[in-house]
């Protein structure tokens, strides 16, 4: 059995390729960061003269996130939730009620193409760890019974959630990271950093440009090409790029690739045409969910629905060799680099 992890294969930036900052002085040097944490490897690069004590606080902040957020920690608020919360109402902190409220609504806009309680489903594939699986179809079908987000009972005014299904679990890893990237940027604005790299295990935000303001461009990643082929160019300042695809974690079993973007309503790795979904958009953790739920829409619903919305644009490739664009892209910040994509753009718009 083929299996790949991106996030254990070393540092990768998922679907970037960047143009570095060029300058001297105080204000523009450089302070950088690799980790690793929330199950994947981080690289902050920021610049100014309180780079090194932004850094820090963002390493401290994506530890306390970590514990709140990750399945892999027996202790961490999610597994408190998972534990307890058909039982009684489980409060939670300002960081998980604000996570599962976007979640709840990105579930209802894609409708039910994200799903924060895919979690029944996802760990009996358990894509990128060393159980990894197909799964019976008779354990896929007693997982989806509890795949629901409409079963999670969000009470804002008491900070508290409870679910209506005893077998339900959430799994804020299609959500997360996008998060934890928006809360790194109110560090940046409290040290008054004016340009930065955070890379969330492939999560990016672009934050002030370069040097002089210009955006930077980001290349697409080719998911029919070796790691650091791109097949398309985005130009983007203080954005988030967030891309979803068949190449970053999967196994393979008889020639057939079974990647971890699991559809909620098969229970099996989605398969609609689109082999890499890029959200663009003002805050990440919008990116972060759009990314999944388009992968699972497919083109001709995720155009529309992204077309609907301000501030966010997407690029879709799928296994036809057919490249889609939304409508706030065009010649002056996006370009296809490989010609072997035919570039669909008027299409489905």
């Amino acid at each position: 059995m083929k299996s790949k992890n991106k996030f254990l294969s070393g540092f990768i930036l998922l679907a970037i390729t960047m143009v570095l900052f060029i300058g001297c002085g105080e204000n523009n040097k450089e302070y950088s960061k690799d980790d690793f944490i929330m199950g994947t490897i981080i690289n902050l690069e920021y610049y100014g003269k309180n780079g090194d004590k932004a850094i820090d606080e963002s390493i401290e902040r994506l530890k306390a996130m970590e514990n709140l957020m990750s399945l892999n920690i027996d202790s961490s608020s999610i597994n408190k939730i998972n534990n307890h919360a058909y039982n009684e109402d489980v409060k939670l902190t300002e960081e998980e009620e604000e996570v599962i409220k976007k979640a709840i609504y990105y579930g209802e806009i894609s409708q039910g193409a994200f799903d924060i309680s895919i979690r029944p489903v996802s760990k009996l594939w358990a894509i990128g760890t060393d159980k990894e699986r197909i799964p019976k179809d008779s354990e896929i079908i007693s997982g989806l019974a509890h795949v629901n987000y409409k079963n999670i009972v969000l009470d804002e005014k008491n900070k508290t959630v409870r679910f209506l299904d005893k077998g339900m679990e959430l799994d804020f890893g299609g959500i997360a990271k996008g998060f934890a990237a928006d809360e790194l940027t109110k560090i940046l604005k409290k040290y008054d950093i004016k340009h930065a790299l955070i890379n969330l295990g492939g999560n990016l935000f672009v934050y002030g440009g370069k040097e002089k303001g210009e955006p930077l461009n980001i290349g697409i990643q080719d998911p029919l090409k070796e790691q650091g082929t791109y097949a398309a160019i985005v130009r983007v300042k203080d954005k988030s790029v967030v891309t979803s695809g068949n190449y970053e974690r999967y196994f393979e079993v008889g020639g057939k690739r079974y990647h971890h973007i699991i559809d909620p309503n098969t229970g099996y790795p989605s398969d609609n045409g689109i082999i890499s979904s890029t959200i663009i958009s003002d805050k990440s953790i919008d990116g972060d969910a759009l990314s999944t739920a388009t992968y699972v829409m497919g083109v001709e619903k995720s155009m529309k629905l992204i077309n609907s919305m301000d501030g966010v644009e997407a690029i879709f490739i799928t296994k036809d060799k057919k490249i889609y664009t939304t409508k706030g892209l065009d010649g002056s910040n996006f370009k296809v680099e490989n010609k072997e994509y035919s570039y669909e753009n008027e299409k489905g718009r």
